[in-house]
């Protein structure tokens, strides 16, 4: 029999519920009892919080109360996922400037929600992987295995398939590239497209920024193609392009004037 462990806390709430749902149907202990093939007393003790359900019997009470697992629990996902992406945007304020703050936050935060693939996916943006690469792998390839979320599952499998051609297996970064399908639109982009007023112009600003930064990064990574095999003439003209529409937009961000310093190296390190 496979028992469930909870606080006792969530104990209560379980005990409670089932209680205040058999009183709403009109039910005896006794009749709750026959229907899930169980004793009045194992009914009573649930009900005073002396005991708890085998774990298989709860979608079945969940289906004769017409309810969900997780309202016998007691459980608010709504506020729940409120609660995990107000840890996740304090953490973010620090995943630049100091990963190891944002992390302890993160990590806090999967003391209070354990295994929550949102705030999971978010610690793989923090860690040290020069440090604790086999960490990185291990947790990246086990929530691409166990999330349902498309969007978490195949940021794990790019994550995934960085950390391996870090350690240089070659082999296994095409082989998990190949379970990440191509995907010729976004949502924001479609959002753009059909939506109207504010949410159409705020679609397309997301969109258009982070076509602008993928654009940088693969003329950025032509470049360096180009370079790496001697072809210094077609990496120069590259990376003049590529410095030339950084200069397009003229803002001072960080992170464009990083690629503004990149590119004016790379065009120096050719030249000399």
């Amino acid at each position: 029999m496979t028992l469930i462990k909870l606080g006792d806390g969530m104990n209560q709430t379980l005990g409670h519920k089932i209680k205040a749902l058999r009183k709403k149907h009109n039910l005896t202990q006794e009749e709750l009892a026959e229907f899930l093939g169980v004793s009045f007393q194992a009914v009573s003790k649930w009900e005073n919080n002396i005991a708890l359900p085998d774990i298989s019997l709860l979608p079945t009470l969940a289906s004769f109360f017409r309810t969900t697992i997780d309202d016998l629990f007691g459980f608010d996902v709504k506020d729940i996922d409120n609660q995990v992406r107000d840890i996740c945007e304090k953490a973010y304020q620090y995943r630049k400037s100091d990963p190891q703050k944002s992390e302890e936050i993160l990590q806090k935060g999967l003391e209070q929600f354990p295994n929550n693939e949102v705030l999971i996916n978010n610690l793989l943006y923090v860690l040290d992987f020069d440090q604790r690469l086999d960490e990185g792998i291990d947790l990246s390839s086990r929530l691409a295995a166990t999330t349902s979320d498309d969007e978490i599952k195949y940021d794990a499998l790019r994550i995934l398939a960085t950390l391996y051609e870090k350690k240089g297996e070659y082999e296994y970064t095409k082989a998990i590239l190949s379970q990440i399908p191509e995907i010729y639109f976004t949502k924001l982009s479609l959002e753009a497209y059909l939506l109207r007023g504010e949410p159409k112009l705020e679609s397309a600003n997301k969109q258009k920024w982070i076509s602008y930064e993928m654009l940088l990064e693969m003329m950025d990574q032509i470049g360096a193609y180009y370079h790496k095999i001697g072809q210094n003439d077609k990496a120069l003209q590259e990376y003049e392009k590529a410095l030339e529409l950084v200069e397009v937009f003229r803002l001072d961000k960080d992170w464009l004037n990083a690629y503004k310093d990149h590119f004016k190296e790379a065009i120096n390190r050719i030249k000399n």
